[in-house]
This record gives C-alpha cells, structure tokens and sequence, in this order.
C-alpha cells in the first residue's frame, strides 16, 4: 500500500498532457496509423485520472502478487511445523510412557484429542485404558476412560488402516468395554475382536511384528499355552510376562498374574 500512495503522489494532477511524438516522414506506416497512435496515448497520457488509475492498478496487482507468494510461502512453513510439531509431541508421549509416567501422558496427549493423526490417536487411546488401570480411579472414571479408549481407538483406525496398533488397541479397547455391556454385547463384540486380535495365530504374528509390545499378549500367549498342556511354552511366555518392565498398573498385575500361574503349575511337577 505504502508503494501505491508514493505512485500516486508522483503522478501529475491537472496538467495538460504533452503533444504526443510524431513518426518520421518515411516511416512504416501510414498517417492513418500516426493519427491513431496519437489518439491511443491521449486517452491515458491526455487524462491524468486514466493514467494514474492504469499505474494504481498496476502497482496493486504487484503487490498482490507479492502477498500471493508470502501467503503460500507461510503455507509451506506452518505444514513443516505442524508435522515438526506432532513428531515432537510422540517423542515426548513415549518417554513418558517409558517411564510409567501415567497421569502426565494422560494430560499431554488429551490436550490433543481432536488431532486426526492416527499414531497421536492409538497412543492416546493407550493413554485413556492405562489411567483407567490406576488404583486412584473411580469405577465411574474408569468406564468413562475406557469408552473414552475406544473412541479414540476408532478414530486412529478410521484414519490408518494399515496401522497394526490402530488394530491392536481397538481390539483390546472393544474387549474391555465388553465388561460394560452384558453378555449379549460381549459376544456381538468377540465376533468383531477377532477380525483384528486372533488368539494364538495373533498373539504370534503380534509378538513377532513388534516383540514385548504389551504385557497381556506375553500373559496370554502363556495362558494359552497353558490350556493347550504344552507346559513348557506356557513356562517360557509367562516368564517373559513376569519380567517384563511394568510402566502401568496393569502391567504390575500382569507380573503378579504370570507369577502366579508359573508357581502353580511348577508346584505340580
């Protein structure tokens, strides 16, 4: 703007504009066409208002080219800070998470519960069903975050199909809320559990696409092994199960569980 009001300043106001030039005799052309030259520059030369309005619109359409180009230019910076942004915020959720640090990955990831990226989502919906596991909630607190994981769950799957933990805590999500809903809505809900968490098949291809990943997949691999009377495959994935690093409350009852069932069925032998 500041560029348009120094065009306009510099532009004459109310003088008569000068004769335009002459072609020389000899010239390509004919008088016609120097008639009409001289016709053509009167109309913005001759009419200061016509001038200054031409060279307005000129200089605006610059500047508006230019403030096209930092607009888009600011475009691409915010899409690089927001990726930045969202790689920041899972570096700090996993050491958190790492470091059993329940109650404030649960504060840092809710701030973002309408994110549609699916790897902030499924960590979330971990999030939501590990403060639930806490022996400081509520009954109360407790379904409303496990429904609460669910949700989240499902979104971090509607938004990657392809993602294994969008499966995986859905899966466990949905199983948890089973709880909640009865019998009927238990088994309505087996029959969707196991288009994404098989037993024995899954809990394999699980542990083999991200080994220890979670506690109860180590504890139920055992535990199924165990109704299988294979003794000494139940012995290997409950003790993994009972050595595994307990970042939540859940996992500490797992350790306990596994240490359990190893004592009872050492005893036998």
């Amino acid at each position: 703007m500041a560029l348009s009001l120094r065009l306009w300043r510099s532009l004459p106001l109310g003088r008569s504009a000068a004769p335009g030039p002459r072609l020389p005799t000899g010239a390509a052309g004919s008088r016609e066409q120097c008639v009409l030259w001289r016709l053509r520059g009167a109309e913005v030369i001759g009419n200061p208002g016509a001038f200054k309005r031409s060279l307005l619109f000129s200089a605006l359409s610059y500047l508006g080219f230019e403030a096209y180009q930092v607009i888009s230019q600011a475009a691409v910076v915010h899409a690089a800070a927001k990726v930045f942004r969202v790689e920041e915020i899972l570096e700090q959720a996993d050491y958190l998470y790492e470091s059993g640090e329940t109650e404030k990955l649960y504060q840092l990831l809710s701030q973002y519960k309408e994110s549609e990226d699916a790897e902030l989502l499924w960590r979330l919906a971990r999030a939501s069903r590990d403060k639930a596991q806490l022996s400081g909630t509520s009954e109360e607190e407790k379904k409303l975050l496990l429904y609460e994981a669910l949700e989240y769950a499902k979104r971090a799957l509607e938004k990657n199909e392809s993602g294994f933990a969008a499966h995986k805590w859905y899966a466990i999500c949905i199983s948890d809320v089973g709880d909640y809903e009865g019998i009927r809505a238990k088994i309505a809900n087996a029959y969707v559990i196991k288009e994404h968490f098989e037993a024995l098949g899954y809990f394999h291809r699980a542990e083999q696409a991200d080994p220890n990943f979670y506690s109860k997949n180590l504890l139920l691999l055992g535990k199924t092994y165990l109704k299988l009377h294979n003794k000494k495959l139940a012995a290997f994935w409950l003790t993994k199960a009972k050595d595994y690093p307990a970042h939540t409350e859940e996992d500490k009852q797992i350790q306990t569980e596994a240490a359990q069932l190893l004592t009872g069925f050492s005893d036998k032998n």
